[in-house]
């Protein structure tokens, strides 16, 4: 988790810091709609989430938790599941309606807090239900961290690698190099601020605006992509609740309706 820049000077410290075939679906999950939990991050009572497994830190979960009925937009509707790592706990409880919606960036200086830490080596998979990200030209999918610019210095990175699959079985991992500070982590998401808010008109789903680190499914060869993996590196800042890749939204720039039309 980042060290964030706040408003009036205040700051703030957390942790110690798609193609034309129809889709074909996963195997069965319990499905949790966003609106019917009180207990972020944890099932209600009553409720499996593949009964007898722990949900603890560094256990994979097979979540199926979604976001209820919505219009549809260009954002994460359900994630199918994560694994919490060490130095995980920042935003669970607000989990997983932290990670549907638009991304709520603070800005170039600022690290946003409306984020979920996967800790060390966690990871989460999300799907897109009502638009899927396809081929297109230039960049088709934003994927949003809350890194800033220090002042007058350079990025306060913390990375995680991005994979994509269009069926949930097969997938492409995007090159992804966490150890190359001086060259930007080529290809690891989290390392490019935010700039896109629901409140300050700049578009979710503009790569020349947004901010967050895009990527083009012709670098994997995919033609279109319905989930999306995204795995702590391990070399980031762990400690407290709110170690590593802090994830705050995923956007589809060139997207598809499930039927083959488009938005």
């Amino acid at each position: 988790m980042k060290r964030p820049l706040l408003a009036l000077g205040a700051l703030l410290t957390l942790g110690a810091c798609t193609g034309d075939s129809d889709p074909v679906p996963l195997p069965d999950f319990d499905i949790v709609d966003a609106g019917t939990r009180e207990d972020a991050g944890a099932p209600d009572a009553g409720t499996d989430v593949d009964a007898g497994t722990d949900t603890d830190a560094g256990t994979d979960v097979d979540a199926g938790v979604d976001a209820g009925s919505r219009p549809v937009d260009p954002f994460a509707d359900r994630v199918m599941a994560y694994s919490f790592g060490d130095s995980a706990g920042f935003g669970q409880d607000r989990f997983p309606d932290v990670v549907f919606g638009p991304p709520v960036g603070a800005g170039q200086h600022a690290g946003s807090l409306h984020v979920l830490s996967l800790g060390r080596n966690g990871s989460i998979t999300l799907e897109f239900t009502d638009l899927f990200a396809v081929d297109g030209p230039g960049v088709d999918l934003l994927v949003f961290e809350n890194a800033f610019q220090k002042v007058g210095g350079d990025v306060f990175a913390e990375t995680a690698r991005v994979s994509v699959s269009d069926d949930g079985v097969t997938w492409f991992d995007f090159a992804c190099d966490p150890s190359d500070k001086d060259g930007g982590y080529p290809g690891c998401a989290g390392t490019h601020p935010v700039h896109s808010a629901p409140d300050n008109g700049v578009s979710p789903t503009d790569p020349a605006v947004a901010g967050g680190d895009g990527y083009d499914l012709a670098d994997v060869g995919l033609p279109r992509a319905r989930f999306v993996r995204l795995t702590d590196t391990g070399l980031n800042s762990y400690g407290g609740t709110s170690g590593g890749f802090d994830l705050d939204a995923l956007s589809v720039v060139n997207g598809q309706l499930p039927d083959g039309g488009v938005p």
